[in-house]
């Protein structure tokens, strides 16, 4: 539809906004491919899942935003240097708009969804659209004022202003994708939901260390260690560290645990804390000693 709208116009204003949700519609097939793909079960090659495919799909989206901003800058400032007079601003102007609604209620659709499911590309095709809907937005007020004023430039302004916003969006999925696949960390309400539930279950004879939280996708992931008394069976152990993963299983559903089970007495077990983890306890907790006997 804004295809259309650009055609019988001849506005590069509308051409960005026509090019930016041609990108939309490109990347929206490669997050339903990498949605499949990442939908998969492990198998004997892919032991831990796909779930980091969803991150490869923004990182496409992220280059193509980049692609389509240098396509539209290059052209703005060629009509800048050449302008043109715009032809049936008023039929092109309602298309965008019809286009713009349509555009902003599968926006919210996909927000929506990216947040309930933690789907990075729900939302980064969700944030993406959203932008579009301002950047129409923005466009049909540029637009508008040609007409009332005449001044045929503006109309390659816009459209050089709209490359910029595009370009800013594209940074952003960027660094998303990036950290996803540098396995960044837990966000800290996460965190603060998880710490808890340890913070809770620290007494005298039970603590916590070694935290350290990534995600993968919509799958999230924590190992930490437990150390309990040194005169603990193998079996005392294991059903603690059950009823342990059922509680914070109910605190976060997706959450995978990884625990390592150590003797609290042993000067040996505070020698493996990793160098970067997530602090559990207060000021007042040294969780690279053992307890005072």
């Amino acid at each position: 539809m804004k295809t259309g709208a650009w055609a019988l116009t001849d506005s590069v204003g509308l051409l960005s906004d026509a090019a930016e949700s041609t990108v939309n519609l490109v990347a929206a097939v490669v997050a339903l491919i990498a949605l499949t793909v990442a939908a998969r079960p492990a198998t004997e090659r892919f032991l831990y899942g796909r779930a980091k495919a969803e991150y490869f799909s923004a990182a496409v989206e992220g280059l193509m935003i980049f692609v389509a901003a240098a396509v539209i800058m290059v052209t703005a400032v060629e009509r800048f240097i050449n302008p043109r007079p715009l032809e049936n601003l008023g039929l092109g102007l309602v298309i965008v708009v019809i286009a713009s609604l349509i555009n902003g209620g599968v926006a919210v659709v996909l927000l929506r969804a990216g947040k309930a499911h933690n789907s990075i590309t729900l939302r980064a095709d969700g944030k993406h659209l959203m932008t579009d809907v301002i950047t129409s937005a923005g466009v049909l007020l540029g637009v508008a004022l040609v007409a009332l004023t005449g001044w045929e430039r503006l109309d390659p302004l816009i459209a050089f202003a709209v490359g910029v916003n595009i370009i800013v969006t594209g940074i952003g999925l960027l660094g998303e994708s990036v950290s996803g696949l540098l396995d960044k960390a837990l966000p800290d309400e996460d965190h603060e939901i998880i710490t808890e539930v340890l913070r809770r279950r620290t007494d005298g004879t039970v603590t916590f260390h070694g935290l350290q939280t990534r995600e993968a996708g919509q799958q999230k992931y924590m190992n930490v260690h437990v150390l309990v008394p040194d005169e603990w069976t193998v079996k005392r152990g294991h059903d603690y560290i059950e009823e342990l993963e059922d509680e914070l299983h109910g605190c976060l559903p997706d959450l995978t645990v990884l625990t390592h089970l150590e003797p609290i007495s042993d000067p040996a077990s505070y020698e493996d804390i990793p160098a970067q983890h997530v602090p559990i306890h207060g000021d007042d907790h040294d969780p690279t000693r053992p307890p005072e006997e």
